[in-house]
């Protein structure tokens, strides 16, 4: 494994990003069949007005998807970039100065989706299709490098162990993941980790992963947590989705205070507000008005 310190800036075609006060990555799913009813956008015009609150909520990055994670109706590869590709088109027209990701696991939606002007690919499938990194490479753009555990896309987990603790193995997978990226010619700095959980994990793993975060910090690539509303969420405090608001933002605070920089949102405010909150106490980020015992 090669050592590297722990990274500062998030890099995609050129522009810096600071991970330091925490980057929120807006989920934008064009499908009617998300987990998250209040997240499904299939109709353009949804879409396009959830990409609108999202900007204006502080997102610097839209993470566009076009197939549900879990279990439902095959979608065709053409399917994917139908829903997936002008929608990348019009948001890279319409708001120019955010990043834009696709949710992908296959590698010709991928290649279509950065010509259309995608920044990131955000592979949750942990390169189930190989071809996919070397179209980051290819094409100089950034590449999320997840672990599922070595699931198949779209399966739900069952019984699933990791002899010797989820960590090590997550992040021994990671490292392997993300150096491969780095050989086939992605920019380091462009190469996120995302522990990924909830995908080939139960509650107890995905528990372990968010107490872990400082050491995938220390892999020394900018960590991406999907923490938004997931079932380890809704287990641990026996809620349904709609509920899982606070758990999620608790998760968030304590990823960001030990060091991961992107957080996954379906709630664009509140995890800026939460961001901001832990940046200004770790002393990273001035309180934007400070005058209580002072005037």
């Amino acid at each position: 494994m090669v050592e590297r310190a722990p990274a500062r800036v998030l890099r995609l075609r050129g522009r810096e990003l600071d991970l330091r006060r925490g980057i929120v990555m807006a989920i934008v799913n064009r499908t009617e069949d998300s987990f998250y009813a209040a997240a499904r956008f299939a109709d353009d015009g949804a879409a396009l007005a959830a990409g609108e609150r999202a900007v204006a909520g502080g997102a610097q990055i839209v993470d566009v998807g076009g197939v549900r994670a879990g279990r439902g109706p095959r979608v065709a590869v053409e399917d994917e970039v139908a829903r997936v590709v002008p929608f990348v088109a019009t948001v890279r027209e319409r708001f120019p100065e955010v990043l834009v990701s696709v949710d992908t696991w296959r590698s010709q939606v991928a290649r279509e989706a950065v010509r259309a002007g995608a920044d990131l690919l955000n592979d949750t499938w942990a390169g189930h299709d190989p071809g996919l990194a070397q179209v980051a490479a290819d094409e100089g753009v950034g590449l999320v490098v997840s672990h599922t555990g070595g699931a198949r896309p779209r399966t739900d987990p069952l019984r699933v162990s990791y002899p010797g603790g989820v960590s090590e193995h997550v992040l021994a997978e990671l490292a392997r993941g993300a150096e491969r990226a780095v050989r086939l010619g992605v920019d380091p700095a462009a190469v996120l980790v995302d522990p990924t959980h909830d995908f080939g994990k139960n509650t107890w793993h995905s528990l372990e992963l968010v107490r872990a975060t400082g050491r995938l910090v220390d892999l020394g690539f900018p960590v991406l947590m999907a923490l938004s509303r997931k079932d380890f969420v809704g287990e641990t405090l026996g809620l349904d989705v709609d509920e899982r608001l606070e758990g999620t933002l608790a998760a968030t605070a304590v990823a960001a205070w030990h060091g991961a920089g992107v957080f996954r949102a379906h709630d664009v405010v509140a995890t800026r507000r939460v961001l901001d909150m832990v940046a200004a106490i770790r002393g990273d980020l001035p309180p934007s008005r400070a005058v209580r015992g002072l005037v």
